[in-house]
């Protein structure tokens, strides 16, 4: 049966009748042709050229960062990308064009603050970035819904979410890096950065845990452990030295459990870096959980007798009832707690042990409680971080029983008095704050005490030790830059390469293809018109 449209139109080869003109017709007509003259007007006013708003990389960016000292670094990171990138950095938030808000999941204030911010920045009509745990851990919040976001692992591609941002895209970058099918730490640590304190580096040493807390909603978002290569470590550190830093922080979801992921451990990694260590700078170990240093007390007690190594450790008990360390899953018991500081402080003389507390978890009793308000009456903690428990959306101790709101602030003001009622801080030495003494160890005479410090003046003719081997960067310069020559090679002491882009360079050149599209557009007009 034919088609339908069989009897409407011809094969195309057929559509061609003999009275049709022809091409050399066509040609002739075609020469008689006169065009149609088009009233111009007086003059032709160019519209402005807006670069700012049509090159990603020329805007201002502020960034507001929450929560622990990793979540610090990967801002510091963040903020050294854009920077490198031809971003200008801000501290002033009504002045830039973008915010980029870094957040904390560990309690609900956290990420209040940082809800709140998200609503001012839109009322404001400023473009939005969002990076940290929150909308790793739950991307699909409807407060985020339309955002851009960088994941946790995905923060060396910062500057391709921004840029996309600029333009008005939203784009979301939450993927875990691998190799091989093994997770990975993280981005490099070779990446630009620009430290909040130019003498401070926070190296994070590896990402995740290998714990299953049930309080705990930051697992959510960085995941179990994976640990970066020691020499990666090592060559970060060395590299900050040369830069001028004069501490270097280790910071992790728990520092203890280093390594166990690629065949090493915590002891093997400091060593090493005890060897970069320039006379005057010191190391500065972070948060560990008891289980993972249980088995490194010998080595660890070492190390921290170190010159260069601060008599520091951070150990969360969280609480002292057995019963309410089962009901969080950590792992131990309190009386392994107390084998860690009975420890420590016999080996190590003068050392400082922090600890954090949760008060009012579900289901702790007054009984519970009593036991942790008798371990610091007995420790006397100089650094204690006292927290009232948040029940945290999508873990299993939100849908516990849940201690009464009055109860857990009662709990709370009372370990918090325990706490005021003893002089943690009579061995820390106040100098005067000035600009020469900055990163540097100077000697003091003591000549006034308080309830939680003591005075010191300079001594007079000493001379102040300075710690760092080369001058310290300027605020808010970029790390980890190498400098571009004359002759446009790269040159510089670490691996990143010639990272920067010269941003101001593709403003003009955008200028100037801008302006020759225009003077091309007035060009053709004269020839047809």
């Amino acid at each position: 049966m034919p088609s339908a449209c069989d009897s409407m139109i011809d094969d195309i080869e057929d559509m061609v009748s003999a009275d049709d003109p022809t091409p050399q017709d066509r040609q002739n007509a075609r020469k008689s042709i006169i065009p149609r003259a088009r009233k111009r007007k007086d003059q032709l006013v160019p519209e402005e050229l807006q670069a700012d708003s049509l090159i990603p990389g020329t805007q201002k960016i502020w960034m507001r960062t929450w929560g622990c000292s990793h979540n610090n670094s990967d801002g510091e990171y963040m903020a050294g990308q854009l920077a490198a990138s031809g971003y200008k950095m801000t501290d002033d938030p009504s002045e830039a064009d973008l915010w980029l808000l870094n957040s904390c999941t560990v309690k609900n204030p956290a990420e209040d603050h940082f809800r709140n911010s998200i609503k001012k920045a839109q009322d404001q009509q400023k473009k939005v970035v969002l990076a940290g745990c929150v909308p790793q851990a739950q991307p699909r919040m409807d407060y985020l819904k339309g955002l851009s976001i960088i994941g946790v692992q995905q923060i060396d591609r910062v500057v391709e979410v921004v840029d996309e941002a600029v333009k008005g895209h939203s784009v979301r970058l939450l993927g875990q890096k691998k190799d091989g099918g093994k997770r990975l730490g993280g981005a490099r640590l070779d990446l630009p950065k620009i430290r909040k304190n130019p003498l401070i580096e926070i190296i994070s040493i590896n990402t995740g845990c290998l714990n299953a807390c049930t309080y705990c909603k930051t697992k959510h978002a960085r995941g179990d452990l994976a640990s970066y290569p020691v020499e990666e470590l090592v060559e970060r550190a060395r590299q900050s030295f040369q830069e001028g830093v004069c501490e270097i922080w280790l910071t992790s979801e728990d520092t203890g459990a280093y390594g166990r992921d690629i065949g090493t451990d915590l002891p093997s990694l400091l060593w090493r870096l005890v060897e970069e260590i320039p006379e005057g700078a010191m190391l500065r170990l972070g948060m560990t959980n008891p289980p993972y240093i249980l088995e490194h007390l010998e080595e660890m007690a070492k190390v921290l007798n170190h010159p260069r190594v601060y008599a520091f450790l951070h150990v969360p008990v969280q609480s002292a009832s057995d019963s309410v360390l089962m009901d969080m899953k950590r792992e131990y018991c309190a009386a392994d707690f107390r084998t860690v500081v009975d420890f420590l402080k016999d080996r190590v003389p003068g050392i400082t042990i922090a600890t954090d507390i949760i008060c009012g978890f579900p289901g702790e009793t007054e009984a519970d409680f009593q036991e942790t308000v008798e371990l610091v009456r007995q420790y006397r903690f100089p650094s204690l971080f006292i927290n009232q428990f948040y029940p945290r959306p999508g873990t299993p101790a939100a849908k516990m029983e849940q201690v009464p709101a009055h109860v857990k602030k009662q709990r709370t003001k009372e370990l918090s008095q325990l706490f005021h009622s003893y002089n943690p801080y009579d061995h820390k030495v106040l100098v005067p704050k000035q600009p020469e003494f900055t990163g540097k160890m100077i000697e003091v005479d003591v000549y006034e005490s308080g309830k939680h410090f003591l005075k010191g003046r300079p001594v007079d003719h000493s001379k102040p030790l300075t710690a760092s081997i080369a001058a310290p960067l300027l605020k808010g310069q970029v790390s980890g830059l190498t400098q571009e020559t004359p002759n446009g090679q790269c040159h510089g002491a670490t691996p990143t390469g010639c990272f920067s882009v010269d941003r101001e360079r593709l403003k003009t050149i955008g200028l100037g293809l801008a302006v020759a599209a225009a003077m091309l557009a007035l060009l053709l007009e004269k020839l047809y018109y």
